[in-house]
């Protein structure tokens, strides 16, 4: 796990202010279980489960449970650059630690709930796997996980079209994945 530092125009930074009821949340997948929820993921599948590393991932994978723990994360910076020169972006989350419901609080404000429908994404399957072998909740699978989407980006409805378009043009499978609307900040799954 690394970082970076940047710098940027406070007049250009995008803090979620503008989210507006309506507007349309974009996800972009992530492959795997990148850096949260590890804790919780090698306590069911090393010590509950006692899958060995160099087995499979889960049963009928072709690659072991190590490759799939070690899935290296996306990079979405170069997408949403170019996303930003042709929408309105109005919001930004990343997808880290306390899963989509606690990272898209962030960017909510006062009076607006975020509608979040998981069908329209496919979830990578080490996360059923831990849901099942662990026996969690879908409630504490979605505080601690990313479950597939590693990046949402908010942005008027009139833009989502075109949003999805650009990410996809820069190598993202983009999917409308909910909307916002009136209500008091929270999240809710559809």
């Amino acid at each position: 796990v690394g970082f970076a530092v940047g710098v940027a125009e406070r007049d250009q930074l995008i803090t979620g202010e503008h989210v507006r009821a309506d507007d349309v949340l974009i996800g972009l997948p992530s492959p795997g279980i990148r850096s949260n929820g590890y804790s919780l993921a090698r306590r069911v599948l090393l010590e509950v489960a006692e899958l060995p590393l160099d087995g499979p991932a889960y049963e009928g994978a072709h690659h072991s449970l190590a490759d799939e723990l070690l899935v290296p994360s996306v990079i979405y910076a170069p997408a949403v650059l170019a996303l930003q020169r042709v929408v309105d972006v109005r919001a930004v989350v990343h997808v880290t630690g306390g899963g989509l419901a606690g990272n898209l609080t962030r960017v909510l404000p006062k009076g607006l709930d975020a509608e979040v429908d998981p069908r329209t994404w496919e979830e990578p399957r080490v996360f059923g796997e831990i849901r099942r072998l662990g026996q969690i909740d879908d409630a504490e699978m979605r505080k601690v996980f990313n479950l597939g989407i590693g990046m949402v980006v908010v942005v008027p409805a009139s833009d989502a079209f075109r949003a999805i378009d650009v990410l996809r043009s820069n190598g993202h499978r983009a999917t409308e994945i909910g909307t916002v609307r009136k209500g008091s900040g929270e999240v809710r799954f559809t």
